[in-house]
């Protein structure tokens, strides 16, 4: 689906979603964990791409990361600016970032790149590369599945990624993983997946 669609299939469902997951609280302690581990101790500025409603990004600038939420939605970033006074948020999309390159130190993609088609995944993973610095790691969060395929997301079109082709996908963009972690689904909670990755 366009950038365009995927926008407008959130915006039509943003209360909903917030009420259901704008809160650090629906947030796995583990996932917390991993995200804190590696990007708590960044120096520099941080991008939480693909913000939603602002949660991440609030829990990052509790743990005084320099952190900044941007979000296709401006509904989201509307609601994250007003629960979240103290953190910076923007409307914007991974597949333009605003950013000089290897300006940022640090990059969150919480299930943010779910919705996007294979190349539009490698394009927008080869522009997060362009914005980091060296050695800047990126965290990642997605569907884990045993291949790659579409299934019918509660909002859009969203895709499952073999943690291998995932990884796979991110050294074609200039990464080097450094962290994976797997976690089977847990009764609502799809088979999930992050990778930890740092710029090359």
């Amino acid at each position: 689906m366009s950038t365009r669609g995927v926008q407008q299939a959130y915006a039509l469902l943003a209360a909903q979603y917030i009420d259901l997951l704008g809160s650090v609280d629906r947030v796995h302690p583990d996932d917390l964990a991993l995200i804190d581990r590696h990007l708590r101790p960044v120096c520099g500025p941080v991008l939480d791409l693909g913000c939603g409603p602002g949660h991440l990004t609030g829990y990052l600038t509790s743990r005084h990361v320099d952190v900044t939420g941007i979000d296709l939605v401006p509904e989201f970033v509307a609601h994250a600016r007003a629960a979240h006074p103290d953190a910076r948020f923007e409307v914007g999309s991974v597949l333009a970032l605003d950013r000089a390159p290897g300006s940022v130190a640090g990059a969150l993609a919480w299930y943010s790149l779910i919705h996007l088609e294979p190349e539009q995944l490698d394009g927008a993973l080869a522009a997060i590369r362009r914005a980091l610095a060296p050695g800047a790691p990126l965290v990642v969060g997605f569907f884990d599945g045993p291949e790659h395929e579409p299934f019918a997301h509660r909002v859009t079109t969203a895709y499952r990624w073999p943690p291998d082709e995932m990884s796979r996908r991110l050294a074609a963009a200039g990464f080097v993983e450094r962290e994976r972690v797997h976690r089977d689904q847990e009764g609502e909670w799809r088979p999930h997946a992050a990778i930890v990755a740092h710029a090359a």
